[in-house]
Formats: C-alpha cells, sequence, structure tokens
C-alpha cells in the first residue's frame, strides 16, 4: 500500500538532504514501485496523447529516449554500500508453506518518521479507553512500515501523554479489547501484509496474545491463538470472554475461523466457523448479544471483488449463520451500533478490478443500516464524501461522527473533513474539519463526549499528532504536547 508513493517520497527527501544517495534510493523505490504494482492493469495512453501533432510527438520521444539513455548510465555505474547498510539475508518460512521474499537493505531515511505527542508516527495501530478516562495507544506502524511496541497513555485531565508499556512484540493490525476487569487484550496482528511493504514479510502473523494491566502498566503475554491472525476483528461478549473472527494468517490468505478468549484462564478455544472467509470485515455486538460479521475481503490483500455477505454469531450455541447480505459488497468500512438496537455500515471500498490503482478511488459513499428485528440491510445516507480507512463514533446523543479516511497513498491526499450521521433522518451533514488530513487513524470517545483523534498517515509520513473533536462546538483542537 504504502509503496506505491514511495518514490515520489524518496525524491522529495533527496531534495532536503542532497544527492550523495540519490542512485540507491531512486533504486530502491523504483523497485518497491514494481514490485507493488498490480500485474493485472494495462497500461492506457494519456488522453490527451492523439491529439498532439505528429512533430510535438516525436519531439517529446526524442527527449524522452535522451533523459532516459542518461539516467541508466547514471544508475548502472558501480555504487559503493554506505558504510553499515545490512544486507541482504533470506528467512525461512515459519510453516514450510509461504516463501518469505530476500529483505531490502533499509533506507538511510528509516529513523526520520515524525514524533510528537503519541511518540512515534503511527498509523493502523489501536486506542483503547481505560475503566479510569484514559487511552491506550498501542503499536501500529511507523515510517517505512515498520511494526510498533511501543505504547502511550493519553490523560484527558492533563491533556498529555506518557509512555507506557512497551508491548511484549511489535505488532500492526492487531485487535485491543477492553476486559470486565479493566484490562486490555491484545491479539495478532504483527509486520505489515501488503504487498511490496518495506519489511518483505508476508507472514504468517502473530498467534500471540498479551494483557495490559493499566495498574502496572506493563504488557504480560497470555495463551496464544490456534490460528495466527491480522485484520481480524475481537468482540467482547456479554459473558466476558472475546469472540475473535477471520483475518489472514499470511498475506493474502483469509480464514473463516474463530475462537474464543477466556479471561478467566486465559486461553483460547476453538468456536464455530464462520460461513465464509474474510478479512477487513467488521463484528459488531448487537443489544440481544449476538454478533453481526458483515462484508470483508475473502482473500485480504488479494483482488476478489469484496463480500456483501453477513453472519450472526450465537453466543449460546457458538455458532454462525447467515442473515441477509448488503446491498454492496465492501471492505474498510465502520459498523456501528446505533442507541436503537440497529448498526449503521458506511464507506468502505469495493474491490473490484476496475476500482483498483494507485489513486484507489474506490472509496465509497454509499451506507446501509441493519435491523436485527428483521435481519434485513436498508441503504441509508449516503456520506457526502466516499471514504474508507475512516473512524466512526457513536456520540452521547445518538449522533455518529465520521472522521478521515481515503486510500490515495500514491498522491498522498487524504480526508480531512468530518462528518455527522443523524439516526432520526438517517442523512450526513458536514461536521468540521481536522487540522491534519490522515487515514487509517483512531477515534475514541472520552468520558466527557469528546472525541480523541490520533495518528494515522499524513502528507508524508505516518503521524504522531492528536486532535479532540468538542461535540459542543464543532470543532477540532490539537490535543497533548510536548
Amino acid at each position: 500500500m504504502t509503496e506505491q508513493f514511495e518514490l515520489k517520497r524518496e525524491l522529495a527527501a533527496f531534495l532536503a538532504t542532497g544527492t550523495d544517495q540519490l542512485a540507491d534510493r531512486v533504486i530502491d523505490a523504483a523497485l518497491r514501485q514494481i514490485d507493488s504494482t498490480p500485474q493485472r492493469r494495462t497500461l492506457r495512453m494519456p488522453r490527451r496523447l492523439p491529439t498532439i501533432r505528429m512533430v510535438a510527438r516525436l519531439g517529446a520521444a526524442a527527449v524522452l529516449g535522451v533523459i532516459a539513455v542518461g539516467l541508466a548510465i547514471y544508475l548502472i555505474r558501480p555504487v559503493v554500500p554506505p558504510v553499515g547498510a545490512p544486507s541482504p539475508s533470506t528467512r525461512a518460512s515459519t510453516d514450510g508453506i509461504v516463501p518469505t521474499p530476500t529483505a531490502r537493505p533499509r533506507s538511510t531515511l528509516a529513523n526520520r518518521g515524525l514524533t510528537g505527542p503519541i511518540g512515534d508516527g503511527r498509523q493502523i495501530h489501536t486506542a483503547t479507553a481505560l475503566a479510569d478516562g484514559r487511552v491506550l495507544i498501542a503499536g501500529g506502524y511507523a515510517f517505512e512500515d515498520r511494526p510498533l511496541e511501543s505504547a502511550v497513555l493519553y490523560d484527558p485531565g492533563t491533556n498529555r501523554f506518557l509512555p507506557t508499556g512497551p508491548l511484549s512484540e511489535a505488532r500492526g493490525y492487531h485487535t485491543a479489547t477492553l476486559l470486565r476487569d479493566g484490562r486490555v487484550l491484545i491479539t495478532g496482528g504483527g509486520p505489515p501484509g501488503w504487498p511490496g511493504s518495506f519489511t518483505g514479510i508476508t507472514g504468517p502473523f502473530l498467534a500471540s496474545a498479551e494483557l495490559y494491566d493499566p495498574q502496572t502498566g506493563a504488557f504480560t503475554p497470555t495463551g496464544s491463538m490456534a490460528t495466527p491472525r491480522e485484520v481480524h476483528t475481537a468482540t467482547l461478549l456479554a459473558d466476558g470472554r472475546v469472540l475473535l473472527t477471520g483475518g489472514a494468517d499470511y498475506q493474502a490468505h483469509a480464514v473463516a475461523t474463530a475462537e474464543l478468549y477466556d479471561p478467566t484462564t486465559g486461553t483460547f478455544s476453538p468456536t464455530g466457523s464462520m460461513t465464509a472467509a474474510r478479512a477487513f470485515h467488521t463484528a459488531t455486538l448487537l443489544a440481544d448479544g449476538r454478533v453481526l460479521v458483515a462484508g470483508g475481503s475473502p482473500a485480504a490483500w488479494g483482488t476478489t471483488a469484496h463480500l456483501a455477505s453477513a453472519e450472526i454469531y450465537d453466543p449460546r450455541t457458538g455458532t454462525f449463520t447467515p442473515t441477509s447480505s448488503m446491498a454492496a459488497g465492501r471492505d474498510f468500512n465502520t459498523a456501528t451500533l446505533l442507541r436503537d438496537g440497529r448498526v449503521l455500515v458506511a464507506g468502505g471500498s469495493t474491490g473490484s478490478q476496475e476500482d483498483v490503482g494507485p489513486a484507489a478511488r474506490d472509496d465509497i459513499r454509499t451506507a446501509e443500516i441493519f435491523d436485527p428485528a428483521t435481519g434485513t440491510f436498508e441503504l441509508t445516507g449516503p456520506l457526502i464524501n466516499g471514504r474508507q480507512y475512516h473512524t466512526a463514533t457513536l456520540l452521547p446523543d445518538g449522533r455518529v461522527l465520521v472522521i478521515g479516511g481515503g486510500a490515495d497513498y500514491a498522491n498522498l491526499e487524504f480526508l480531512a473533513a468530518a462528518e455527522m450521521f443523524d439516526p432520526v433522518t438517517g442523512t450526513f451533514a458536514m461536521a468540521g474539519s481536522l487540522a491534519t488530513a490522515r487515514t487509517y487513524h483512531t477515534a475514541t470517545l472520552l468520558d466527557d463526549g469528546r472525541v480523541l483523534v490520533t495518528g494515522g498517515y499524513g502528507a508524508v509520513a505516518p503521524l504522531a499528532s492528536a486532535e479532540i473533536y468538542d461535540p459542543s462546538t464543532g470543532a477540532f483542537n490539537p490535543a497533548g504536547g510536548r
């Protein structure tokens, strides 16, 4: 995902730091771009090219030819590796199934990620409201897709972020669930699983889990899952157990399995499997104690169209049962339990063959509402802006605040706009704007009704900043300080 714009970022860094390492950076970024380009996409002639006169076309071709030859001569010259650069190595697959690509030398920019109030700049992390009102921000991916083990605590009383932890294992795309006893269960995740990632690791992902104790500020390993999982879901059930569903065990391989974590024993045990393998889906606890599982992708980072199907897990029987499907297949969407017991499903990605590309123009505007009384979805909305990787937060007054998002990592164009869903009218309206456009961030409801927004990807790198939305003023303001 992030590789699709690394060439652009490396050239920008060159302008700031000089020419000494230009060749290495351009080659690395170009190779990463090639690795991450979907081969099924055909190259198209620019629309305006046929209208240019032949003389102009020949002249342009000649200029491009001279530039290409000169660049080729420059790039193929012998290059002396920088002192201390790691040499390529191969990590053996741990399951004998998934080959691991040869690791690339890390860029000299690897340690130039942003830092700020939340410590490391991070995206695809978790933020969990604790019983005492503080918020635990844990893990995620830093600059160059580096998984993080760092964690911080936000205290709304002092408006400060303070270090805590760290995690026992660096991880992103994990889950974090507040247990009844006040501890937080962290499960799965690991290195980024998308093709072309800097880490060069595609799985298997982590099966490990750990518990955060806010009394001691420490993370402690607990029992492991039966299946390694990333981009899965974790839902606290009414009886205090946690339901883990789906996800990917390695790169593009989604699973249908599910398991339960029992905090009294610290162990995971299998439960019924879903009717479909899915990752990047949603799982929402309903008012009657059942869990609605909807959408997702059957092949994780693959190009298969996303799922419109949905199913319901009944903890009394330990089984999943199909329910009606959504109007549109989607993943990377949000699902929010409304006060009246219905579920708002908003935005996401279609995953259609035509829509996948560097600009990810498959950010969708549609929204639907699931009614558990009838077991059906009905269209509502739509969103004002198509978005995926966004957040949706239920406010105390029953409205839903939708923030940021967007998947245009190629052009680094994400959304700062926020909008509000009113369940009474079934419509979305604009609700202010973030100070910083961001995607794959978190949004956490605070005890006083405000919403804390942390991290995400911004204009150049994962963000270390945070903002707070105040529903009484409809404004976003910076949070924390250094």
